[in-house]
């Protein structure tokens, strides 16, 4: 398995050598392993890395290259609920995630969906808000349609 980080290995290396890091091969499956879930808190990213076939990586060393791949931008986070983040690939479409409090479900929309919300915050208060880093809670067309 190698990494995908568009197509260039050698790139990924570069920049973390760059930073003083090191691609090492448990940073390598924990990328993959991002990649393959596509949101998924960093207890799922050790399952899926543990079943990848390689040796084991204790889930300390997965955080820490969570860490390491967030420092680089690779890796983004978003908090879906009050327990640890969800992890995503930061290549990911910018979007807002929409979690449903009646049947947990994860949903993405655009995140120019939000634009307008976005504007009327900041002209009201003067404050620009990041829809992408947290999760809008509320019910999913199907929990909504099983209330009626």
């Amino acid at each position: 398995m190698g990494c995908a980080y568009s197509g260039a290995m050698v790139d990924l290396g570069d920049e973390l050598r760059a930073r003083g890091m090191r691609l090492t091969r448990g940073r390598e499956r924990v990328l993959e392993a991002v990649r393959a879930v596509g949101h998924a808190t960093a207890e799922r990213v050790a399952e899926v890395v543990a079943a990848d076939g390689g040796p084991p990586l204790s889930l300390s060393t997965v955080y820490r290259s969570l860490d390491a791949l967030q420092e680089l931008g690779l890796v983004g986070h978003t908090h879906v609920d009050h327990r640890a983040p969800d992890y995503h690939v930061a290549a990911h479409p910018t979007h807002i995630h929409l979690s449903c409090r009646g049947c947990g479900r994860l949903e993405e929309v655009p995140a120019t969906v939000g634009a307008d919300f976005v504007a009327a915050v900041e002209a009201r208060a003067g404050f620009r808000a990041d829809l992408t880093h947290a999760a809008v809670h509320g019910h999913c067309q199907s929990c909504l349609e099983g209330q009626r």
